[in-house]
């Protein structure tokens, strides 16, 4: 997260997953974000996932947050990591 960011301030979600399955990290555990906003803007930040045993690692990035955010929580009962709507990984 930290080098997707550092070398291009990226607020894709698809270079943060690109880049977590790059570490060895199972691309079918992963939620992520939208990159715009329900009218096409750039999103203010993008939220990514990846759900690991119980627990997810959860990070955040994008110009509404000051630095790159990643912390491990437990994971949701549903097998998932983030609430709300994702996109789907299809590539």
């Amino acid at each position: 997260m930290e080098a997707v960011w550092k070398d291009s301030t990226s607020v894709k979600g698809r270079d943060y997953v690109d880049a977590l399955v790059a570490a060895g990290f199972a691309k079918e555990e992963m939620q992520v974000t939208d990159d715009t906003t329900s009218i096409g803007d750039p999103a203010d930040s993008v939220q990514f996932s990846v759900r690991v045993g119980a627990e997810c690692l959860v990070g955040q990035v994008g110009p509404s947050v000051p630095t790159p955010t990643s912390l491990v929580m437990p994971g949701l009962a549903e097998g998932k990591c983030l609430v709300g709507k994702t996109r789907s990984i299809d590539w």
